[in-house]
């Protein structure tokens, strides 16, 4: 079986997410049969850096994961409705970041609302947070629940990348 390398990003200007799973594919058809998490974890920027300072620190430490690991495919999450504009904005500055890293490195990306990621993990939309890690760590065979929280939701952004065919 061969393998294939998906990175789930959840994007944010202050933490954005990031979780890289190995799948490999099942003999029927449907959903991978074996997953397992290779990191997870956080780039994290801060707030005393200017806003193109803390872009392009995003956009170097996700050049070097892309670059490690050379994922077949990367999942992020799409901008959906957002109470608060600014942070709507802020998720969409992070995001465009993503998506330059994955044309400049010609990798196929996926995008996901909440809502799909909820129903592809847990068969329910409407899935509390905690549905959701519980989830991960299930399908992934953690031993706990990955934290920080957007590193989770990274890792449950790429389980739909490993689910979903190109």
């Amino acid at each position: 079986m061969s393998s294939n390398i998906i990175l789930g990003i959840d994007p944010g200007t202050a933490t954005t997410g990031y979780g890289v799973i190995d799948s490999s594919p099942s003999r029927g058809e449907g959903r991978v049969g074996v997953m397992k998490s290779i990191e997870f974890g956080c780039i994290r920027t801060s707030k005393d850096n200017s806003l193109p300072e803390r872009l392009e620190e995003i956009y170097n430490d996700l050049q070097k994961l892309i670059k490690k690991y050379q994922p077949d495919k990367i999942a992020v999450e799409s901008v959906y409705f957002y109470n608060n504009v600014k942070t709507a904005i802020a998720v969409a500055q992070a995001r465009g970041v993503v998506l330059l890293c994955a044309r400049q490195n010609k990798t196929p990306v996926l995008e996901f609302t909440p809502l799909q990621v909820k129903n592809n993990l847990t068969n329910y939309g409407k899935a509390e947070k905690k549905q959701v890690q519980q989830m991960v760590k299930t399908l992934l065979n953690l031993k706990s629940i990955p934290k920080p929280d957007d590193a989770a939701d990274a890792l449950a952004l790429a389980i739909c990348g490993a689910n979903k065919n190109l």
